[in-house]
Formats: structure tokens, sequence, C-alpha cells
């Protein structure tokens, strides 16, 4: 679990990262520092996750050095202008407990109950990118990128930025490889990040997944994380047990180039009951 990949800035970011996306804040410090202890050093939270609080204990209390986490945070998706973006980093570095955030997110291009609507916040989002750029420049963060950006989302902020984005957070898995984006964000030097690698836990149950896997004696989301790693994406799997956080680390097994190209051109969109969710609903 010692690969890394390195920013378009030159900051490095572990190529493993631990999900926190519903985990109760008051399970977060727990979950934290049991995955630091299974290994992983790069931790992702969001404001709109309300586990900040719990998060920040567990890194501030896992035993090792603040520099030895890197800690990403996202603001809200409904925060849409300067004024909000930059009171939304001080109020995660306030509730995380920490002088600092390694990397600092738009969680969404829109507003959630807009998710790719036909207002596309363009305007809005350069105001926010601003806030942010500022934010690195005076040393609350390290790095700064999207989550759920389209091309032209990120074209609209290359076309104005001081500072380039340096990740772009989408939901990928096998069943759902955005192979056009990946191709923008590589010729554009933008790290993409996978989250729901495991797709909220609907891929456990493709015949093929399952096939495959048994086929390498791993588990299906083991996989599943080793598919997204295997893509030079950064997989963000998120678990709550113990077993599982330590079993989503134990990648020491390599798919076939066979494997990997019939993997990436399965095709699902079943979320099952979490499709009500903006970025499982195939918008």
């Amino acid at each position: 679990m010692k690969d890394t990949v390195t920013l378009n800035n030159g900051v490095k970011i572990p190529a493993l990262g631990f999900g926190t996306w519903c985990i109760p804040d008051h399970d977060a410090a727990d979950a934290v520092k049991c995955a630091i202890r299974a290994g992983y050093r790069h931790i992702d939270t969001a404001e709109a996750y309300e586990n900040e609080h719990g998060v920040g204990l567990g890194v501030r209390g896992c035993g090792l050095s603040r520099e030895e986490i890197f800690v990403t945070t996202k603001v809200r998706a409904e925060y849409k202008t300067y004024e909000s973006a930059a009171r939304a980093v001080d109020d995660s570095l306030s509730a995380l407990g920490l002088d600092y955030i390694d990397l600092l997110i738009i969680h969404s291009p829109q507003p959630w109950a807009e998710f790719r609507g036909e207002k596309r916040y363009f305007e809005e989002n350069r105001e926010v990118w601003r806030a942010m750029e500022d934010a690195l420049m005076a040393g609350k963060g390290r790095a700064i990128g999207g989550s759920n950006f389209l091309r032209d989302d990120l074209e609209s902020l290359l076309s104005v930025c001081k500072i380039r984005p340096a990740v772009n957070q989408v939901l990928a898995h096998i069943g759902n490889t955005p192979k056009d984006l990946l191709s923008f964000d590589k010729e554009h030097c933008i790290a993409t990040e996978a989250y729901s690698p495991i797709a909220h836990g609907e891929a456990l149950k493709n015949p093929l997944i399952r096939e495959t896997a048994e086929k390498y004696g791993v588990s299906p989301a083991r996989l599943c994380v080793k598919y997204i790693l295997e893509l030079g994406m950064i997989a963000l799997p998120k678990a709550t047990s113990e077993v599982h956080i330590r079993e989503n680390a134990a990648l020491d097994f390599t798919i076939s180039a066979e494997d990997m190209k019939i993997l990436t051109d399965l095709s699902f969109r079943d979320y099952g009951e979490y499709s009500y969710f903006p970025v499982f609903s195939g918008k």
C-alpha cells in the first residue's frame, strides 16, 4: 500500500484511500483509526458527509504524524459563491481540527437538487475555484480539484484558473468505466479518483465480477478495488467492519490484460436501493 500518484503540482497522493461516505460522525474516528492501522494513509471525507469532526479525531488520534496522513474534504455542492466557499474551507479546517487540508474538492459542479440539470454553473464554479486557489496560497490546502465534473466543467475552469485542477473524483467501477473522461483527465494531467469503486455493493452481485474474482482467489470487492488501481486511478473504497477494511487493502495480485479488457467492456448501472442518490441516478 505504498503506491502513490504524483499530482500535477508535485504533491504525492496515496493511490488507495479510505472513503467515509455514510459513516456517522460518532463512528468515524474509530473507522479512520482502523483504516490507518490497516495501512491506509489517505482519508476522504466531505462537509456534506457530516462526519468531519469524527474523521479529524481519527486522524489526530491515530498515533502517526499529520504529515503521514493525506486528508481530502469537499466544499458542499450548494456553495456557489466565493464567500460561501471560502467560509466552507475554514469551517472544514475547524471541524477536522487540522491546520491544513491536503486536497480540497468542489463536491459537484451543480447543487445536488439540480445535478446534471440544464443550468451548468460555469461562472459560479469559477468563483468557488478562485476561493480554493486563495485557500491554497494561504497555506490552508495543498491541492484542489473537482468531483463529478464533466469535460466541459473542467474546460471552464482550465480556461481561467491560476492553479490547475489536480484531481477529478468521479463515480467509476467495473461496469461503469468513463473512458472518454479518463482520457481527457490524462491529457490535462488531472488525476482521476474513483469513488464507490464497489458500486455501493451492487458490483458484488454481478455474476461476471464474482466469477473473475473466484479465478484470482480473491473477493469481488478486492477485484473491484484492484481494477481501479490497474487503470491508473485512485481508489476510494468505503467499509465499516475491520475485516472488510483490511480485505479491501489486500491487493497483492495482478489482473491479466485479457481480463481487464473484459471487465472494462462490462456495463451496468443498477444501484438498487441507492439509485435515488443523484450520482447513481443515471443522469
